[in-house]
């Protein structure tokens, strides 16, 4: 009896779980340093996958740059709110900090799927202990929250009549397959900070494209055709 009692117990909790990834909600979702990072390490913690389910379809896109917007490190992470990191900036300097949290499998608080982008600013804060012996630790300059991208879509005001373009896989290793619009378009492809990675013109209908040369990350498809322009985000694993 007691064996039964506690399968129910748990697979009553189970379904609570499942219900609330209907909760998730992108803008009350930040991010942390662990304690222990050190000057030239640095350890994250993303909010967002821990309670999110199915684990399995957590993905976070981390990009970290400089000053200068050039890339120190940058993976994406499957299952794990954590991210460790290396550096050589100097504690003087800021550092730059991007994640990038999807899950297509679990529903935020408007019933889309989860894409929620955080950005943010590290910096190397000095404090004193009681004792008058001084410290320092990376902490986030503005403390931001995720910002829900299903709300931010670049869609030109005369959008394409096909405008439900599809993308898949996301995340993709060597290709992804663009369910395009009828006529003819052109497309590039950028990653967050706006660089011009590949550039397709006049094509029509279904492309199968070659992702392989991209480095894993966040990118943008924004596919321009005479009836409006429409941009769509992947991942590149």
């Amino acid at each position: 009896m007691k064996k039964i009692l506690l399968t129910l117990v748990i697979f009553v909790g189970l379904i609570q779980m499942a219900k609330a990834q209907t909760d998730f909600n992108c803008e009350q979702t930040g991010m942390i340093v662990n304690v222990g990072s050190q000057e030239y390490l640095v350890s994250l913690y993303h909010g967002g996958p821990v309670y999110t389910l199915p684990f399995e379809s957590n993905v976070v896109v981390w990009e970290i740059t400089d000053n200068q917007g050039d890339i120190i490190t940058q993976d994406t992470v499957v299952d794990d709110p954590h991210y460790l990191f290396n550096h050589n900036i100097p504690i003087t300097d800021t550092i730059n900090v991007s994640a990038y949290f999807t899950n297509a499998f679990a529903n935020d608080i408007n019933g889309n799927s989860i894409n929620c982008l955080i950005e943010d600013q590290l910096y190397w804060k000095i404090d004193t202990y009681p004792n008058g012996i001084s410290y320092g630790f990376w902490t986030f300059v503005h403390e931001n929250l995720g910002m829900d991208q299903n709300n931010t879509t670049a869609i030109d005001e005369f959008q394409i009549d096909e405008s439900k373009l599809k993308i898949y896989p996301s995340p993709a290793y060597n290709n992804v397959y663009l369910e395009g619009p009828k006529g003819n378009y052109s497309l590039q492809i950028f990653d967050i900070q706006g660089q011009l990675f590949h550039e397709l013109n006049n094509i029509n209908g279904h492309q199968n494209i070659d992702v392989s040369f991209l480095h894993s990350g966040l990118y943008l498809i924004n596919v321009n055709h005479t009836k409006g322009n429409q941009t769509i985000r992947f991942i590149k694993q």
